[in-house]
């Protein structure tokens, strides 16, 4: 057979071994070293039919570069040279630790250009049997899916295979939150505690717990009966340090309630009397004028105030490796455990009896600082059906009462 190339053919060649080549430039290096990429086929009519979508893949920006990275080394580059500049340290640490857990160990050793979606089939599947919740396996998802983009913008590899992989999806979850009556209960259970007006605070306008944590007194106006929520205080390890709120809509003005102006005045008075008024800057500290961490927080103050209000279930141990109910071996009783809600309840449950009083879900919205109306339409959805209702009624007693003589 000749081996002499035909027009337009100048990148297919025979080698001695009667196997055909194709070869497209796809670039240079930085000492001017050119890249190139090899294609193989039995025959030279398949060998062309190869070469022609490489070079349809080369000038539509789809053949990426050959590369030595693993998958390991590219996220550590990727989550330090692109991540971290662009976000908060808190959610920096959320991704490092996604990627150290539950991405490397499993598909960290395979090159970044040979990544298949069969790889990540595989990873989703390890990662459901090791108990991972299909929340934390989206996050995982996430975190890689948004790496390989960036990845395929620098022509890295070809594609981003996380788009041929179905995306976990964990059921959506019914917000939770306090009754008026159980609302009440909490509040009855914190008066006269020091720290009775960041719950009174929490229920009534829903504020995030960083957002009163990094509180400070130049914030509030009660004179005007408003505050502005200017930063949050955020918490990575053992560091503290007042940043910016979590969204631009996040920095925001509140209407407070007369309820919570009088909790506010009275802590003034209660934190000068204790001299930590101002100190540090902020509001609401602990007993040793510093601010307020989370855990110690909820395992001292939060959990304390709700067993007070009864506002409590009781659970049985369950073994997580078996489980089945762990038994005393003593007593031969199933051992069990007090569950508390989270702190982010008294958010919910003040956006739940705003919407329940007929408020507008564009006010609620905007004393949430939520980023749009569709986050708050779709968190609260819940509540909808039995405003429907109300609404229903309203509209008969409008015209109803007017039709009927």
């Amino acid at each position: 057979m000749s081996k002499r190339r035909g027009r337009g053919e100048g990148s297919v060649f025979q080698r001695k071994d009667g196997a055909w080549c194709g070869v497209v430039t796809i670039g240079y290096d930085a000492t001017g070293k050119r890249r190139r990429r090899y294609i193989y086929g039995a025959t030279k009519t398949e060998t062309l039919e190869r070469l022609t979508r490489l070079q349809h893949a080369k000038f539509t920006g789809e053949l990426g570069e050959p590369t030595r990275f693993t998958v390991a080394a590219y996220l550590r580059h990727w989550l330090e040279t692109a991540a971290r500049p662009a976000i908060r340290e808190s959610t920096y640490t959320s991704y490092a630790t996604l990627i150290r857990v539950h991405i490397i160990p499993c598909i960290g050793g395979v090159a970044l250009s040979k990544l298949a979606p069969v790889h990540l089939e595989h990873w989703l599947a390890d990662m459901e049997k090791a108990r991972a919740s299909a929340r934390r396996q989206q996050m995982a998802y996430r975190v890689l899916s948004q790496a390989l983009r960036r990845a395929v913008r620098l022509s890295l590899v070809p594609r981003n295979v996380c788009h041929a992989v179905t995306c976990p999806r964990p059921p959506k979850k019914t917000v939770e939150s306090l009754t008026p009556e159980q609302a009440h209960k909490l509040l009855q259970a914190v008066r006269g505690d020091r720290l009775e007006a960041l719950y009174v605070l929490a229920t009534t306008t829903g504020m995030r717990e960083g957002e009163l944590f990094g509180l400070q007194p130049d914030d509030l106006d009660l004179k005007n009966g408003r505050l502005f929520v200017r930063q949050q205080l955020s918490e990575v390890g053992s560091r503290l340090w007042l940043a910016p709120p979590k969204t631009a809509k996040a920095r925001r003005e509140i209407r407070l309630p007369e309820l919570a102006m009088h909790a506010l005045r009275e802590h003034r008075k209660r934190m000068l009397a204790e001299g930590h008024w101002g100190t540090d800057g902020l509001v609401f500290c602990d007993t040793a004028g510093g601010p307020l961490r989370k855990s110690n927080f909820l395992r001292r103050e939060w959990h304390r105030q709700l067993e007070r209000a009864g506002l409590f279930r009781v659970e049985p141990f369950i073994d997580p490796r078996t489980g089945q109910t762990i038994i005393d071996p003593d007593t031969g009783v199933s051992k069990t455990k007090k569950v508390f809600a989270p702190f982010h309840i008294t958010r919910h449950t003040a956006a739940t009896l705003l919407l329940k009083q007929g408020v507008h879900p564009r006010v609620v919205q905007e004393m949430l600082g939520h980023s749009s109306i569709a986050v708050t339409m779709d968190t609260y959805s819940h509540v909808l059906p039995s405003m429907g209702a109300e609404a229903a009624a309203k509209m008969d007693a409008l015209f109803v009462s007017r039709s009927n003589p």
